[in-house]
C-alpha cells in the first residue's frame, strides 16, 4: 500500500538497528524538519540501542535514547522510497524500483566513545548529501 504523504521515505537498515542506523535516522529526523519519513531496522534486532551511540547523539544535541531496534520487515522496505543499507549484507530484500545505497561505515559496537564520534560525523555528513539529493533542505546543518 502506497503511503499517502509525497514525503520522500527512507530506511535505514543494519544488522543489529542499535548503532549507525539508529544515528542516521535520528540525523535525517532532526535535519529533515520531519519532511522525510523516517524508517530504520536490523535483520536481527539488539535488544537495545548502543548507549555509546545514544552518548555520541546526545553531544551534538540528537536525542535517540527512546528509540527500540526493530526487525527488518518487507513492507518496511515497500513502504521506502530509499533504502540505506550499512552491513547487513544477504539480508536485506531488495525490490526493483527502489533506490538503494550502500554505506560502508565502521561499526560502534563494542567501541568508546572517541572511537563513535568519527562514525556519527561520517553519518551526519552523508545525511547532508541524501537530503541535498532528496531536494530537502537541512535544517539547522
Amino acid at each position: 500500500m502506497a503511503p499517502t504523504t509525497d514525503k520522500p521515505s527512507v530506511l535505514f537498515v543494519c544488522v543489529h538497528n542499535a548503532g549507525r542506523s539508529q544515528m542516521a535516522a535520528g540525523f535525517l529526523s532532526a535535519l529533515s524538519g520531519g519532511a522525510v519519513e523516517v524508517r530504520s531496522a536490523g535483520s536481527m534486532p539488539a535488544d537495545q540501542v548502543n548507549p555509546v551511540a545514544v552518548a555520541a547523539m546526545a553531544e551534538v544535541g540528537v536525542d535517540i535514547a527512546a528509540e527500540q531496534p526493530k526487525i527488518l520487515t518487507i513492507e518496511a522496505v515497500q513502504a521506502s522510497d530509499v533504502v540505506v543499507t550499512m552491513g547487513c549484507g544477504d539480508a536485506c530484500p531488495y525490490f526493483p524500483g527502489k533506490r538503494y545505497e550502500d554505506w560502508k561505515l565502521e561499526d560502534p559496537a563494542g567501541q568508546g566513545i572517541e572511537s563513535v564520534r568519527p562514525i556519527r560525523d561520517e553519518i551526519r555528513s552523508r545525511i547532508v548529501t541524501l537530503l541535498d539529493e532528496l531536494g530537502v533542505p537541512a535544517v539547522g546543518a
